[in-house]
């Protein structure tokens, strides 16, 4: 079900804050790069492909502020702009990957004046936001055939539209199901701390009128042990070159829970969310969050204010505890370390 997660309107950004959700539907109008990066920051829009368009789109609007013809000094400002986006969040990797284009963008025009090259990027930009509509919806097409009818799936997250500029990864898999007819219910992880599974994902899942049951994060080894699920469907904001998988904290739990009961473990993430430069999960950055994410709950505290927190906003996932990964490109099985290889030769300009 299309949402309009993130979209270019007259020269600005516009966000649905998903800090509101599902109690109140607002969008924010990002008119400079700082609005951004707050937005970025503050979780008002997450999932890695919407970080990915949020980070070109946060470039055009600090290119906004340069003003004249001197293409020396054009090009340290754009520098400038893309360190203070990517800044914002580390661990996705769509983010840095949209950064990466755009610079090469500018690299391949050494002798364009800086009203080409803010066409250019402009063009880039859009590019990045319009592939990300066409990667989720060829993802979901392929997606497909690990639901079964009447099947039960967990879930954990959001993964859906909200998460990207308008369709969804994991969650979009289940769009497409639905919209073949397929009959399937979800479980739904609250994803502690910050509900993103509970606010979010159970928000679109109804609004799509899909089966849904919300369950805490600690329930989901009781469901599997009872035999109600049948598989498992994760994002991802970071995928290493042999298949460990950084995603929202509690994932990795899934997973190893799921590899006991012998449940079939999905990842879905477009070609974007690929990190070719590291070899394996133990050199993704791993975000750590505020201490109030976890002592406080709709700004009241529920904890001693003198505890100590840890409170790392994501965790990897070992290739071997993954079935399969779902890309635009088809469905990748193990050995990954070898397909994924195969997926970056055959796809290089992608």
């Amino acid at each position: 079900m299309p949402i309009e997660t993130i979209k270019w309107v007259k020269d600005s950004t516009r966000l649905i804050d998903q800090r509101k959700l599902p109690l109140k539907f607002e969008y924010i109008y990002c008119r400079d790069v700082k609005t951004i990066w707050q937005a970025i920051r503050s979780l008002s829009v997450r999932g890695a492909p919407a970080l990915g368009v949020a980070a070109a789109f946060g470039v055009l609007l600090g290119l906004k502020e340069f003003k004249g013809n001197d293409r020396k000094k054009f090009l340290s400002h754009f520098e400038k702009i893309c360190q203070y986006v990517g800044s914002s969040r580390p661990t996705a990797v769509n983010l840095f990957n949209s950064l990466r284009r755009l610079k090469a963008a500018v690299a391949s025009h050494p002798t364009a004046s800086v009203g080409e090259l803010k066409s250019i990027l402009k063009q880039e930009a859009m590019a990045i936001y319009e592939e990300d509509q066409v990667r989720c919806r060829t993802m979901a097409g392929f997606g497909t055939e690990l639901i079964k009818n009447n099947s039960a799936l967990l879930t954990i997250c959001n993964t859906g539209a909200l998460a990207t500029v308008d369709y969804g990864t994991a969650v979009g898999v289940m769009y497409k199901a639905k919209e073949m007819g397929k009959k399937f219910k979800v479980f739904a992880c609250e994803t502690r701390p910050l509900l993103q599974g509970a606010r979010l994902n159970t928000w679109e899942l109804l609004r799509n009128k899909i089966d849904t049951t919300l369950i805490c994060d600690s329930m989901a080894a009781t469901l599997m042990r009872q035999g109600k699920i049948d598989a498992v469907f994760a994002g991802a904001d970071r995928i290493a070159s042999n298949g460990d998988t950084a995603n929202k904290i509690g994932t990795y739990s899934l997973a190893v829970l799921a590899r006991h009961h012998w449940i079939p473990f999905y990842i879905v993430a477009p070609f974007s969310t690929f990190d070719r430069d590291i070899s394996n999960g133990t050199q993704i950055p791993i975000e750590q969050r505020a201490k109030e994410e976890v002592t406080h709950f709709a700004g009241q505290p529920v904890a001693h204010r003198d505890v100590k927190v840890y409170n790392p906003a994501f965790d990897v996932t070992d290739h071997n505890l993954i079935t399969a990964i779902v890309t635009d490109f088809g469905i990748l099985r193990p050995p990954f370390k070898s397909n994924i290889k195969k997926l970056f030769s055959e796809n290089v300009s992608a």
